[in-house]
């Protein structure tokens, strides 16, 4: 919606008007409006659009995810460094059902950027194993699995990992 740089100027202008409201003793103005501030700086370290990709992208609605993300014109401009990673994450988990070349590249690049969580970047690397034993590369793809697993710490792909283990020994 607005540019990460501009999300911080209107935290800042909101938060100069919860201050002015608070010395002319309007407490509960300045408590309302310093929630509206706190809203701001939340979307300038979570971009709105990537949550609600990934919102659609949870229904299983490619389309939807697909349209969200088209509002960020220039992620390089717009979006901090971790957000253009979850966005290069998003854009590339789509694309996995089409086109493994171009998914490839877009995971490649957000394992690169930098996820912040862990099991993100478990997904990711899981995926871009997946890639490689699809593209008949085994020692990569059976070293980003075991990138894979060291991130994992809850276990959560933990079945994925299992039929890529089967999978990989049909190989």
């Amino acid at each position: 919606m607005f540019n990460k740089n501009i999300k911080l100027v209107l935290a800042t202008l909101i938060t100069a008007w919860s201050v002015y409201q608070f010395v002319q003793g309007n407490i509960m103005n300045g408590i309302s409006i310093l929630l509206l501030a706190g809203i701001f700086v939340l979307l300038y370290f979570k971009n709105e659009f990537i949550l609600l990709a990934f919102l659609q992208l949870r229904k299983q609605n490619f389309d939807g995810a697909r349209k969200w993300l088209g509002y960020i014109k220039s992620p390089e401009a717009a979006l901090t460094t971790k957000q253009q990673g979850y966005y290069n994450y998003l854009h590339g988990i789509m694309l996995s059902q089409t086109n493994i070349t171009q998914a490839e590249k877009y995971l490649r690049k957000a394992v690169r950027l930098g996820l912040a969580m862990d099991h993100d970047l478990a997904m990711a690397k899981l995926q871009l194993a997946g890639i490689a034993m699809t593209k008949r590369r085994k020692r990569e793809a059976t070293n980003l699995m075991a990138e894979a697993k060291k991130l994992d710490k809850h276990g959560m792909l933990k079945e994925q990992m299992q039929m890529m283990k089967q999978q990989m020994k049909k190989i």
